[in-house]
């Protein structure tokens, strides 16, 4: 069992930076891969980053590499997302997940899910 709180969303400039926050509550928090995803209104859910249980492995949609950053602290079994050079593309409420043991681009791996917090893009 799991519980995920997503927190750190707002309304931001585009160039501007986020930096998100998801504490998970669970026993076996640093046995298991944390994720990001995100939804925007009318697409599907989508993949956006991942860390293994190390946080030294760490994959990228190909839509945010190189300006988005995934980390963990398993002493304080929390993910992280630092978004930088934030895009009116970026806007989607973002969902942290977990309870798989290999990081996974795909949601259907992910047990536990966040139920997400708002990030708006806008000038």
């Amino acid at each position: 069992q799991a519980q995920l709180v997503e927190s750190g969303g707002g309304l931001v400039q585009p160039g501007d930076s986020l930096r998100l926050s998801c504490a998970v509550s669970a026993r076996t928090f640093s046995h298991w891969a944390l994720a990001w995803f995100r939804q925007a209104p009318g697409k599907d859910r989508e993949f956006v980053a991942a860390v293994g249980r190390s946080g030294s492995d760490a994959g990228y949609a190909d839509s945010v590499k190189g300006r988005f950053s995934i980390s963990r602290d398993n002493a304080e079994k929390s993910v992280y997302l630092q978004m930088n050079s934030l895009k009116p593309d970026d806007t989607a409420v973002y969902y942290c997940a977990t309870g798989t043991p290999i990081p996974s681009s795909t949601a259907r791996h992910y047990v536990y899910w966040g139920h997400g917090t708002q990030v708006t893009v806008s000038s």
